[in-house]
């Protein structure tokens, strides 16, 4: 079991369903509204891994426009890695860039993004940029931003460990973050022992339907009929 009262095999069973399945199964449990919960088109998959990210949130709030006041690099502020090490595993890192020009510099290439691997992440999301891609991919570990840069500017830490917005996604220390191609949702924690019969059941439902669309016997009424049976 995980420190945040998950188990490793409730978090492997998350994994075999893409985004959208999972989003759609936490409809069901109506915990919260259909607009909610995940960030918007604005937060891209720039830098995939080999498996869907998932991970508990560990989160920071930089600028990257201005100098910092005094040094504050990201190994200046003392606490950030201890802060990530706590947060249970696995991790997954979250930026707000609260610049006046969100995105101008990459608060994480290689080198950080190889220090968080480190630290037990997996990925990083920031509505801010990111920067070295081919080197981050090649240690398979994700990156969702808003876009990307060529250079480091001015990034550091402004602050970490309180909750951040990222693409319309409020997100607290500790929440469970899950994304891949399609983009990053959070999943609160009280659906997830239920979450994988639900995605099996929206699967099964939606392949009926797939299946009627290409086969010899559709039509309007045909389709009609299968959608209102179903539950």
């Amino acid at each position: 079991m995980t420190a945040s009262g998950l188990t490793d095999e409730q978090l492997e069973s998350i994994r075999q369903f893409d985004t959208c399945t999972v989003s759609n199964a936490i409809e069901t449990f109506g915990v919260r509204r259909a607009n909610e919960g995940f960030a918007g088109g604005s937060i891209r998959c720039v830098v995939p891994s080999r498996r869907p990210m998932l991970g508990y949130a560990a989160t920071a709030r930089i600028k990257t426009t201005n100098a910092p006041i005094a040094g504050q690099r990201f190994c200046d502020r003392a606490g950030w890695w201890e802060y990530v090490l706590a947060t249970p595993a696995p991790r997954v890192v979250v930026v707000c860039d609260a610049s006046d020009h969100p995105g101008y510099g990459a608060f994480l290439g290689e080198v950080h993004s190889a220090i968080l691997m480190r630290l037990g992440c997996v990925g990083a999301v920031t509505d801010g940029a990111v920067r070295d891609l081919d080197a981050v991919q090649a240690m398979d570990f994700a990156l969702f931003a808003a876009g990307v840069s060529v250079s480091h500017s001015y990034a550091h830490l402004v602050e970490f460990g309180k909750p951040v917005q990222v693409g319309g996604l409020p997100v607290s220390p500790g929440d469970l973050i899950y994304g891949d191609r399609h983009g990053v949702l959070s999943i609160p924690k009280s659906v997830v022992p239920g979450l994988p019969a639900a995605a099996a059941r929206l699967i099964e439902r939606e392949r009926r339907i797939i299946d009627l669309c290409h086969s010899p016997g559709f039509s309007l009424e045909a389709l009609r009929g299968l959608i209102s049976s179903q539950p």
